[in-house]
């Protein structure tokens, strides 16, 4: 019932593709009256025809993905695991595999497991975001980004005791996170912090600053990432 691809396909490159496909179908113990239907379905579906009889240790990365994708499908299975598909493809294989993938979930459910969250929005409509082995988050993409919006970063360099500042930083009213960034050639240690969204979060921040007597050499706001959501959720857990 489950197909898999690892980030590294498992293929033989020696064989041929249309060889390996078969000695695949064969290990699959796909009966031998379907086994030329599966083997046609699969060149199709994964866009494998112009290299079928080439070696598979002649063909490009995408073109191994595809190959491997192909084996992980010909016994029709109603789950499908994919482990990082697109590593190491140039922007258009990405591209491809990514519509391949997309056109594949609408028939089987589709799991993918990437590091790369521009996958995840490009590929998937769930996100299940897991960190030592718990799950820290879930929900749709449209949910990861609307938490996304509801937050900003600001970039704070301050003149101070690090771990005072940091502290200070942390109980600050609508402040999420924060993190040590490398300190500035001036002296400064710099900071990220994540606030909710709110247009006194830069006036917030200086004040702290002036009331501990400390020196605030630049305050620089930007947006908050899905990638910023990700790593709060990720490192050391999500504060109250």
């Amino acid at each position: 019932k489950i197909g898999y691809l690892p980030e590294n396909a498992p293929l033989y490159l020696e064989m041929n593709v249309i060889e390996y496909l078969a000695f695949i179908s064969e290990v699959r113990r796909i009966e031998r009256s379907r086994r030329r239907a599966r083997l046609e379905e699969m060149i199709a579906v994964c866009g494998i025809e112009a290299v079928l009889k080439k070696d598979i240790g002649d063909l490009s990365k995408g073109y191994r993905q595809r190959v491997g994708l192909a084996q992980a499908l010909i016994h029709h299975p109603e789950v499908l695991v994919l482990d990082e598909p697109t590593s190491g493809l140039d922007p258009n294989q990405i591209i491809e595999i990514r519509n391949l993938i997309r056109s594949l979930g609408k028939e089987r459910t589709v799991i993918l497991s990437t590091h790369i969250l521009p996958e995840v929005t490009a590929v998937c409509s769930r996100v299940v975001i897991i960190s030592n082995g718990r799950i820290v988050g879930t929900g749709t993409t449209e949910d990861l980004s609307r938490r996304a919006m509801s937050e900003e970063r600001i970039e704070a360099a301050i003149k101070g005791p690090a771990d005072q500042v940091a502290q200070r930083l942390r109980s600050l009213e609508r402040v999420r996170d924060v993190r040590r960034l490398d300190d500035g050639a001036d002296g400064a240690h710099r900071f990220d912090v994540i606030l909710a969204r709110d247009p006194a979060n830069g006036e917030l921040l200086f004040r702290a600053v002036v009331e501990a007597d400390w020196v605030l050499t630049e305050l620089r706001r930007q947006e908050a990432s899905l990638e910023d959501v990700f790593k709060r959720l990720t490192v050391g857990g999500e504060r109250a």
